[in-house]
This record gives structure tokens, C-alpha cells and sequence, in this order.
């Protein structure tokens, strides 16, 4: 290798480590000013300091028997935007339709179907007021009020009394 080469070499190392020192101090210049100046604006933002309030809120808290757990009260969840209601039946046949039919139509996970009597016999044979327990509380994979308790008990006997006229 020549000295020309050699010169070349070490002044072009030069030239790099001394444009690497220069990024660094850059990047430790930009590091301060945006922690003088950032840090403390979105620290102090309301919003900010919100949400990290409700993403560090523990998922879950235990009562403790003997303890004072009243402040453990069971918290409305505030609901974005409107909720859509469903449609209250007003007699059995538009609760069938609205409710009832979405299992007992296709006889879906052992329901009896609407207007297979066979099925329906054995039921009718334990009585009504079963059968009501069943609708009001659920039974096997039905759940209590087919998942409508928003509705009243006295609907839910007149959806059951519909199937068992005209389904059953």
C-alpha cells in the first residue's frame, strides 16, 4: 500500500468519525430540546393524562369479606352513541316472530319446532306451568326469556301459549 493510499485512508476515516460525532451531538441536541418542550405540554394535557389513567385502571378488583367494599359499586358504562332498542312483541304470536322463531323454526340446538307435534307432546304432557319455568328461566341450551329479559313474564307465558296452540 502506498502513502498516498494510506493518506487517503486515514484522512477519509477522519472525515467519517468526524461526521458521525456531528450526527450524534445533533441527535443529543434534539433529544433535549424535545424534552424541554414536548414532554411537559403532553404531560400536562388533560386527554392525555385520561387515557392513561383508564388504560393503567386495573381489569379487575376483589371484594374482601369484613372489608369496607363500597367503593367496589358496580360502575354504568357510558354508552357511545345510541343504542338501539330492540322492538317490545305486544302478544305472543309477534313474540314467536320476533323472539321464539329464530330457534324453534329451524329446531335449532334440540328446540322443538314450531308445529312438530311429536316433539311437543312430551312437554305438554308435564304441564304449562313447566314450561313457563322453562321460557321465564331457561332450560338446556335455552337461555331464561330467549335472551329478551327486558320483556315482561306475562309476555313470555303468551309466546309459550301460542306454541303450544298453534306449534304444538
Amino acid at each position: 500500500m502506498s502513502k498516498h493510499d494510506t493518506h487517503f485512508f486515514n484522512t477519509f476515516s477522519m472525515v467519517i468519525g468526524g461526521l458521525v460525532v456531528i450526527a450524534l451531538m445533533i441527535f443529543a441536541l434534539a433529544r433535549t430540546v424535545a424534552g424541554h418542550t414536548e414532554e411537559p405540554e403532553v404531560y400536562a394535557d388533560a386527554k392525555y393524562v385520561a387515557s392513561v389513567d383508564e388504560r393503567i385502571k386495573p381489569f379487575a378488583r376483589e371484594a374482601v369479606a369484613g372489608s369496607d367494599n363500597t367503593a367496589m359499586a358496580i360502575e354504568a358504562t357510558p354508552q357511545s352513541g345510541a343504542s338501539a332498542a330492540l322492538p317490545v312483541p305486544k302478544d305472543g304470536p309477534s313474540l314467536y316472530e320476533a323472539v321464539c322463531k329464530n330457534c324453534h323454526g329451524p329446531g335449532l340446538i334440540g328446540a322443538p319446532k314450531f308445529g312438530d307435534h311429536a316433539s311437543w307432546a312430551p312437554r305438554i304432557a308435564k304441564g304449562k306451568a313447566l314450561l313457563y319455568q322453562h321460557a321465564l328461566k331457561g332450560f338446556n341450551a335455552m337461555p331464561a326469556k330467549g335472551s329478551r329479559t327486558d320483556l315482561s313474564d306475562e309476555l313470555i307465558k303468551a309466546g309459550v301459549d301460542f306454541m303450544v296452540q298453534k306449534g304444538g
